[in-house]
């Protein structure tokens, strides 16, 4: 089969296609015929060796695809109804990374896709659907009636955010920093669409709530924007730092003002309850049409290094998936 491959930790011209042997699965895996894998920023880090944990070289990346089941390993569909060949799947980790025609995953590695599902859609989920439960609801608490802001709102995440907040009843404030990434916000059905490239524009959630502010905020860049993001919050507002890519020097007085919390999070740090949790939200909004991932850029599996300058150079646009 045709893989990515990594041999040395650097920049993305060490994303190379070979031809490796198929894995095969053991008891409780599957192997998963990939028709799109997600490309994710955490990907770019670990190829760049800028990652905590890093993966023995050489190593396939990729923990996201849609695709379809190509062999059950022994045992593996015991008590997992619908774990049959050719039963459309995504992919939320692998064993052997879904930068590939075939990725090995555990059975409890992949969930159904219900009809009108696209493969390509179905690698958009994993991550980005994951993350933006667990900081909205496990980490954020949100709460129906309550205003969020979703700082960077384009991107994979940040529309999960967006479709996940709608569903549950929250006024939502999206930003981009391009007036294609706003349209695509909007479409979407946010409530309001900002400019973050525009340095006032956190003044705007305040004016929007009435003088209030906001009660949380998903914060997808804390580098750039978390020393300004307390302005915008209500009393006792919330914000969760999502992703960041570097250091940031922050007044604690601005939280203290408006007794605001600083919370964050971190996938790896997420519990199998919360992973279970997590899913079977997104498995009701993709039944339901609440969740639909968006997929701004499909690139052939030899473009990897490609999809990786793009997805840390912006704007984001929706998900770049690869195609085998």
């Amino acid at each position: 089969m045709r893989a990515v491959r990594v041999r040395d930790f650097g920049d993305p011209r060490v994303l190379v296609v070979e031809e490796t042997p198929a894995p095969v699965p053991g008891p409780g895996e599957v192997l998963v015929r990939v028709g799109a894998a997600g490309v994710n920023p955490v990907e770019t880090y670990v190829r760049a060796g800028a990652y905590r944990e890093l993966p023995p070289l050489p190593y396939t990346p990729g923990s996201d695809a849609g695709g379809w089941i190509e062999v059950v390993g022994r045992g593996a569909d015991d008590g997992a109804p619908g774990v049959e060949v050719g039963r459309p799947v995504y992919a939320a980790g692998s064993l052997s990374g879904t930068y590939a025609e075939l990725a090995l995953c555990k059975v409890e590695q992949v969930r159904a896709l219900p009809d009108g599902v696209s493969a390509a859609q179905g690698a958009a989920v994993g991550v980005p659907y994951v993350t933006a439960y667990r900081a909205l609801f496990q980490r954020g608490r949100a709460e129906a009636g309550e205003t969020v802001l979703v700082h960077g709102a384009s991107g994979g995440v940040g529309l999960a955010a967006v479709q996940f907040a709608l569903a549950a009843g929250l006024t939502v404030i999206g930003t981009s920093g391009s007036d294609a990434g706003r349209a695509l916000v909007a479409a979407q059905g946010a409530h309001h669409v900002l400019d973050h490239g525009d340095p006032h524009h956190l003044t705007a959630p305040v004016e929007l709530t009435n003088g209030r502010g906001v009660d949380l905020i998903v914060e997808l860049l804390a580098n750039v924007n978390l020393r300004s993001d307390p302005r915008a919050l209500a009393m006792g507002g919330r914000v969760i730092v999502v992703g960041s890519r570097g250091k940031v020097e922050i007044d604690p007085r601005d939280f203290m003002d408006r007794e605001a919390d600083l919370r964050a999070m971190r996938m790896p740090n997420a519990s199998p309850g919360d992973v279970a949790e997590s899913h079977a939200a997104i498995a009701a909004g993709l039944a339901d049409g609440s969740l639909r991932p968006v997929v701004g850029r499909e690139l052939p599996l030899a473009e990897a290094p490609q999809a990786h300058r793009e997805i840390i150079a912006g704007p984001a646009l929706g998900k770049i998936v690869l195609v085998p």
